[in-house]
């Protein structure tokens, strides 16, 4: 019989974690088991889970939704579950959608969503979901080629068998769009949304038109060089990539220069020093780096970005000319 987990990461949310798992709770065809990974939380979150017999939980140090992810689709997978229902602590679904979702007339190495829909009006999707504003207006059960992973995202123990894990070294923004890019362009696995299957969610928070405050923007360090790995999955041809990253690099400095209202320049400069890790494939920034470099002068910031990608060309060349070694297949993340 095939067992069905949800796993949920969280990160100093406890309210809306406790909102989350009541409804889960609450699903008109129960789960074997509730999975919540604690991403190191500092709040009330570690205290509560203990006091709460009907949930398993892991707590670790925060590795972002990628490392959270990681941790509990490997859980799952290694303690036998057949399917894997991720979502994120700010969420929670209806009380059919797992039924619903499960019940839906796909094979079972398909990549299934549920429809993500505002928690407020209760009607309008939360992202673009094909040319549909509403759950109203859909005409189909079924809406294939889109999902939005990780919201009310299930995942068939054969997905993860073939594809693997989220990648921890993304931490946030964009892990989640390399995964689902590595399920469906790199392998060619099938996606839809399943529209009677409701997963509520805050609006879209994030907006690029939006003036951000530049010394504490560290996510957008995240949102800047994940996007090379991203390209690099969803178009599995390195030039491609490049050259739509070098696009979105652009139009990124132009809407900057266009909608932000503070420090534009600044802004502008900051660029370059997550292209430029994302280049070099440097993933040893944390938020507590991020926000201890944003201090310094944009200067300082290039030229340090600068002297590690020389150190990268340097290390690059020299291994051209090393003697080759045999490159063992590499370990299975699961």
């Amino acid at each position: 019989m095939e067992k069905t987990i949800a796993v949920v990461v969280s990160y100093n949310r406890q309210k809306l974690l406790s909102e989350c798992i009541t409804a889960l709770r609450n699903q008109s065809q129960k789960l074997d088991t509730i999975l919540v990974v604690n991403n190191g939380s500092t709040d009330s979150t570690e205290e509560w889970l203990k006091e709460q017999s009907d949930i398993t939980f892991i707590t670790q140090n925060n590795l972002g939704s990628s490392g959270g992810f990681n941790t509990g689709i490997s859980w799952a997978y290694k303690n036998g579950y057949s399917w894997i229902w991720c979502m994120d602590d700010d969420g929670y679904p209806k009380e059919d959608a797992l039924k619903n979702i499960l019940a839906a007339e796909t094979d079972n190495l398909c990549l299934r969503n549920c429809a993500v829909i505002n928690k407020e009006d209760k009607k309008t999707f939360v992202w673009k979901t094909k040319n549909f504003a509403t759950i109203d207006d859909v005409n189909t059960n079924l809406i294939y080629g889109i999902g939005h992973p990780f919201n009310g995202t299930m995942i068939h123990r054969n997905i993860v068998e073939r594809v693997g894990l989220p990648k921890t070294s993304l931490f946030l923004w964009g892990d989640e769009s390399e995964y689902y890019h590595r399920i469906t362009s790199r392998n060619n696995i099938p996606v839809c949304t399943v529209a009677n299957s409701i997963h509520y969610h805050p609006a879209a928070a994030f907006s690029y038109k939006a003036d951000w405050n530049f010394k504490n923007s560290w996510k957008m360090y995240f949102y800047v060089r994940n996007r090379l790995h991203i390209h690099n999955t969803k178009f599995n041809n390195k030039l491609v990539a490049f050259v739509n990253y070098c696009c979105f690099l652009i139009a990124f400095a132009g809407i900057v220069m266009v909608f932000q209202k503070t420090d534009k320049f600044k802004k502008l400069a900051f660029i370059f020093w997550p292209a430029i890790d994302a280049f070099v494939n440097d993933f040893s920034q944390s938020p507590q780096t991020i926000l201890q470099r944003l201090q310094i002068s944009p200067i300082q910031r290039l030229n340090d970005g600068l002297n590690n990608y020389m150190k990268y060309v340097k290390l690059s060349f020299f291994n051209l000319f090393a003697s080759p070694s045999i490159d063992g297949a590499t370990a299975s993340a699961i």
